[in-house]
């Protein structure tokens, strides 16, 4: 499947956010989004999940334009930063109702297997990011929206959810978005930054400075 997305135009107010986007998906491909606060990478993800609405937009599946939102063919998840779990369910719960196996999560993730009874309101802001992140990631649908995945995780977790991400792309869409640069640069098949309202597909870290995203030192290159 190959997923595009332009010819948006998003204002808020008087602020424009984005209007000279172009951005291709495909499966079998980790597609990342970098940009500033405020770029506009997460109304980016919300308009290809269907739940924000601008002026013009057009999404494409395999060349065909999609009318209305994503979600409503039950074909794609999405992780967004606030919490996605009801406030006080039950992990085994959640883990029912996403149809997944909590012992192969627990294989993955030891540190969780106390906790299968435990409610999201027991666990720490980074225990449920790895729960709700690994429910999207493995919620088995055509295209995987993650919006900061990484953030408020420790490093270990990183490590494992990168590999997932390039095991779960063999069958999925995957777009993501972080503040982390070499982790985005590490696991995705192209990269577009966004920038002053429009995307540009970036190559090497050279690019990401020279275009004021990030510095480096001799050794970063």
């Amino acid at each position: 499947m190959i997923l595009e997305v332009d010819n948006i135009e998003l204002s808020f107010g008087n602020k424009r956010i984005l209007y000279g986007i172009y951005i291709k998906a495909e499966t079998g491909q980790v597609t990342g989004i970098l940009g500033r606060n405020g770029s506009g990478k997460t109304c980016m993800l919300r308009i290809i999940f269907g739940d924000l609405d601008p002026k013009y937009k057009s999404i494409r599946k395999n060349g065909i334009h999609q009318e209305y939102g994503l979600f409503k063919n039950r074909d794609i998840a999405f992780l967004p930063q606030h919490q996605l779990l009801p406030k006080n369910i039950k992990l085994s719960k959640a883990f029912d109702i996403f149809n997944l196996d909590w012992n192969v999560f627990t294989n993955i993730f030891n540190a969780f297997k106390i906790h299968e009874q435990a409610r999201t309101t027991e666990l720490s802001s980074g225990e449920l990011r790895v729960v709700e992140t690994y429910l999207v990631l493995c919620s088995g649908k055509n295209i995987i929206l993650l919006d900061e995945p990484f953030s408020f995780i420790a490093p270990i977790y990183i490590e494992k959810f990168k590999e997932l991400i390039r095991e779960k792309k063999r069958e999925s869409i995957i777009i993501v978005t972080d503040h982390f640069y070499r982790e985005i640069m590490q696991i995705s098949d192209s990269v577009y930054l966004l920038k002053n309202g429009y995307s540009k597909l970036i190559e090497t870290k050279e690019q990401l400075k020279n275009e004021g995203y990030i510095s480096l030192n001799p050794q970063q290159k």
